[in-house]
């Protein structure tokens, strides 16, 4: 599998995975204060082909994505959950530890995220009271699945409206999401 993006990774671990994983180019952040250099490589590389953010799930790769998303736009972003990304012996978290196949699963479910212009309307909170998003004992880990299912990443609940409006998620996908939960849930 060849991608044609540049793909932003954290560290040197996180390209042999993706390298092992498919045919692709990366660029490292080295940690989660990314300079002014890196920025304006990454900028380079999405003037030229595009770019795909696949930071690890955690703050400080939510941290990298932000920061890339304010200074870059229209970046791609690909997504693993932590269960994907926790090292064998249970002791790191990271793309490096993910398997090949979970890898190459994350880069064909890229989302583009789209200008705020171009944002579907925002999902009513309703909608996300109602389907155990927000404001239920579950919530944590349904939000946590259906970023899995939806192919956008973990949320917490205060940022899962925009989220789901950055990435063009209709009230229709989320709705079949939540009843795709639901029948797990049974």
């Amino acid at each position: 599998m060849r991608i044609k993006e540049v793909i932003v990774v954290e560290g040197k671990d996180d390209t042999t995975a993706i390298k092992r994983s498919v045919e692709a180019d990366t660029i490292e952040t080295n940690g989660s204060a990314i300079s002014k250099e890196t920025l304006i490589k990454i900028q380079h590389a999405q003037d030229k082909r595009g770019v795909i953010v696949f930071t690890d799930p955690d703050y400080p790769g939510r941290r990298i994505r932000a920061i890339i998303e304010e200074h870059v736009q229209g970046v791609k972003h690909a997504f693993l959950s932590k269960e994907k990304t926790i090292a064998k012996n249970g002791k790191g978290l990271g793309i490096e530890h993910a398997k090949d196949e979970d890898i190459r699963q994350a880069l064909a479910g890229v989302y583009t995220p789209k200008s705020d212009g171009d944002a579907a309307p925002n999902i009513p909170l309703e909608v996300l009271i109602e389907g155990k998003l927000i404001g239920h004992p579950n919530s944590k880990e349904r939000r946590m699945i259906l970023g899995e299912l939806l192919k956008i990443g973990y949320t917490n609940g205060k940022q899962l409206q925009k989220r789901l409006s950055i990435f063009q998620i209709s009230k229709q996908q989320l709705e079949e999401a939540i009843m795709q939960l639901d029948m797990e849930d049974k």
